[in-house]
């Protein structure tokens, strides 16, 4: 038994002074963007192989453009990196196959049908400002964005790392918002997010100054047909909040050619595993 008296509990006002009132309760909340991240996405071997692959290709990289949805007009301004267009139908194989276990953690239910990809590569002072891939698919409301890192061991490089900003609403409207996730780029991993997800690449270090530290990635667009609906657990509506937010991104006018030179290759179809 305690030796303190049992007192009743009495309430106590908070009064105006303490908290003062206000006009109104804010409408304002902001949303993280969903992502989902592999490891060891291709395997030792042919990640090894596809590094080796990148680096035999070093004169054939150009600049990396950025495109303007105003004007149209393509040109350099927030980007320094290097990038290839390619097309591999092991990769797409495995995007393929793992596609539906991804969706299924971002919520995602529309129809994809067919990708573009570039490699890239990020040396010294390497970076990608904040950005949407609005001008890279027809319906960012229902696209994804995938990034595949690819570097050699012991890393040559520092920074490079990926932001993934939130998404900011207030009363209707949709921005980013300033803060973010960071995503490390490891070897063998790839990020799957909202084509509408506003994103950047921070500057990269590379003291070799050599081809074969710099940070490299498969970057790929995955789009197709269909609306996304989220499903049971997720965030209602934050893929149409997003694809709101990354509209002035968009081009104005139908693009009729991917603007670092990549091809809309099909997506195939997943494999059945025994």
């Amino acid at each position: 038994m305690s030796g303190y008296a049992m007192e009743p509990a009495m309430p106590t006002e908070i009064g105006a002074q303490v908290l003062p009132p206000t006009d109104r309760w804010s409408t304002t909340s902001v949303v993280p963007a969903p992502v989902c991240r592999l490891e060891n996405f291709l395997g030792a071997e042919r990640a090894g192989a596809l590094l080796a692959y990148a680096i035999s290709r070093q004169g054939d990289f150009n600049t990396g453009t950025v495109l303007d949805p105003l004007s149209g007009q393509v040109s350099r301004k927030g980007r320094s990196s290097l990038v290839l267009p390619v097309t591999s139908s092991v990769f797409s194989g495995h995007l393929a196959d793992c596609l539906p276990l991804v969706q299924e953690v971002l919520g995602h239910r529309a129809t994809l049908t067919q990708t573009l990809t570039v490699l890239t590569a990020h040396g010294e002072g390497g970076h990608y400002g904040i950005h949407t891939d609005a001008s890279r698919v027809r319906d960012v409301s229902t696209a994804l964005s995938a990034v595949y890192y690819l570097h050699g061991k012991p890393r040559g490089f520092a920074g490079g790392q990926l932001r993934l900003y939130d998404t900011l609403l207030d009363e209707g409207s949709a921005r980013p918002a300033e803060s973010y996730r960071t995503i490390e780029p490891e070897h063998d991993t790839i990020v799957f997010f909202p084509a509408g997800a506003f994103h950047e690449v921070v500057p990269s270090t590379c003291p070799s100054g050599r081809f074969a530290d710099h940070r490299f990635t498969l970057t790929t667009w995955i789009s197709g047909s269909g609306s996304a609906s989220p499903v049971s657990g997720t965030p209602s509506g934050i893929w149409e909040w997003m694809a709101r937010a990354a509209e002035h991104t968009r081009p104005l006018a139908d693009v009729t050619r991917d603007h670092d030179g990549a091809s809309p290759v099909d997506l195939p179809a997943p494999r059945r595993r025994p």
